[in-house]
């Protein structure tokens, strides 16, 4: 029986796992003990199963998986003392928004701001927005670079390719042990960073066809089509991450050496941290 897919996300000094209705934050805190949160997650397409509908289904997780996130690192934050207290429902919805704000100025706006100046280079359409794409590209790798160099991103880069390894040991149908989640790669296809990427190639042959209207009506277009390639590129990875076909893992393989930058090898104790979490979604059932 295939088992449930669950995913997950580092937080600091921690990792979060969200599976079975339920959502854990597992942190290790300053005096080596590890604090687990537990709390039962809705989705909206429960509510409204339409939502559920391939290409729908992805903005729908995209947006849910982005708050439950910012809850989980001020949890994580609080839990591993670089907080007081977690942020409060009016800090969340401006985190969400500055967030969001921040991710259109730098992968959208700058972008189709500086393709702009290639007009004197050609007036094909085609290709103008081709480079605009590609410009997007070269954002987000220097982006991906930049912060991994940060010595405090790098640690948690470490709970990535712990949560990464302990989700690839759950889904062997072994038991959740240290000594068997460190034979597992920290790459996975399912992860976050190659999702982003998807994002960013889907845009390139989705706004290519968009015509070269004025520089506001062009940001307007691609922030609006936006639920469109996230809907394309859930499917794509969804696809992806349980796909054996040789072609299919060959095409994802960008996604996957990108992760050589946002993983780091994890020690012992963070991978004691990413059980913790997993084991507190999962039912005893689907343990080994």
């Amino acid at each position: 029986m295939e088992k449930p897919i669950v995913g997950g996300q580092a937080v600091i000094e921690g990792v979060m796992m969200r599976g079975f209705g339920k959502v854990a934050t597992a942190v290790r805190e300053p005096d080596g003990n590890i604090n687990v949160q537990v709390k039962p997650v809705n989705s909206i397409s429960d509510k409204y199963p339409i939502l559920k509908l391939p290409l729908l289904r992805g903005s729908v997780t995209l947006f849910e998986s982005l708050i439950l996130g910012i809850k989980s690192l001020s949890f994580s934050a609080q839990a591993a003392g670089e907080e007081d207290e977690q942020l409060s429902d009016t800090e969340m919805i401006a985190t969400i928004f500055f967030a969001l704000l921040l991710a259109c100025v730098l992968f959208i706006a700058i972008p189709t701001f500086a393709a702009k100046f290639l007009n004197t280079l050609t007036e094909d359409h085609f290709i103008l927005n081709l480079a605009e794409g590609f410009l997007r590209l070269i954002i987000f790798f220097a982006y991906i670079f930049f912060i991994s160099r940060m010595k405090d991103i790098q640690r948690v880069f470490q709970y990535h390719g712990a949560e990464h390894k302990t989700i690839f040991c759950y889904e062997a149908n072994l038991p959740l042990t240290v000594e068997n989640v460190k034979k597992f790669p920290r790459l996975h296809p399912r992860c976050g960073t190659a999702f982003l990427l998807i994002v960013m190639i889907v845009s390139i042959f989705v706004f290519a066809f968009l015509g070269w209207p004025d520089l506001w009506l062009r940001i307007s277009s691609r922030i609006i089509l936006l639920p469109v390639v996230a809907g394309i590129s859930y499917e794509i990875i969804r696809f992806a991450g349980r796909s054996k076909n040789s072609f299919v893992r060959l095409a994802i393989m960008p996604g996957l050496w990108l992760q050589y930058l946002t993983t780091r090898e994890p020690d012992d104790s963070m991978i004691e941290v990413a059980i913790s979490s997993l084991k507190a979604v999962t039912p005893e059932e689907f343990l080994n």
